[in-house]
């Protein structure tokens, strides 16, 4: 998603966070490891969630597999630049509804920046909420509301900060 886009649409939602591991282990833990870390309550199957993932690359899906086997495709990968950047569409559309057309969906771009130390910024770009129709000023308001993205890169850190005691396959160091 362009910045022009964002100018012409909905404020997209921005969020960061600082880990404590270099950008490759960053990327490689934000998107080897997901299973580990994403918030059961930010997929649709919750306590029937039995796994979650992405397909490394550019068409990769986001998906989660629920209750008896049902998978759910949720994004798809748009940009895989490893250690650097990656961004996926978010096919889930108002009021948590799977919304597989390319059009309805919003943009999650995520960037992983060296800082201070061995650190790394995470940050998170959310827009094209627009292409959610009506509902998408709604939808993003709810998104920011909840805490969102806050509450999902906090998870990820947890798992960062706790590595050591339970390594996600990928890390570089």
């Amino acid at each position: 998603m362009s910045d022009k886009a964002a100018d012409r649409g909905i404020e997209p939602i921005r969020a960061s966070m600082s880990v404590d591991a270099a950008p490759a282990d960053a990327f490689a833990g934000f998107t080897e490891g997901m299973a580990i870390w994403w918030p059961r309550e930010y997929s649709w199957s919750g306590a029937l969630l039995e796994r979650i993932g992405m397909e490394a690359g550019p068409g990769g899906l986001l998906y989660e597999i629920g209750g008896n086997g049902m998978r759910y495709d949720w994004g798809r990968i748009s940009a895989w630049e490893p250690p650097r950047r990656l961004g996926f569409t978010w096919h889930i559309g108002p009021g948590r509804v799977p919304d597989p057309n390319p059009a309805h969906a919003s943009e999650v771009r995520v960037a992983f920046e060296p800082a201070q130390g061995d650190g790394t910024t995470v940050s998170v770009v959310h827009g094209g909420w627009e292409r959610h129709g009506e509902a998408g000023r709604a939808y993003r308001q709810q998104m920011a509301d909840a805490d969102a993205w806050e509450t999902i890169l906090g998870a990820y850190a947890a798992a960062v900060r706790r590595r050591s005691d339970a390594p996600w396959t990928g890390l570089t160091t």
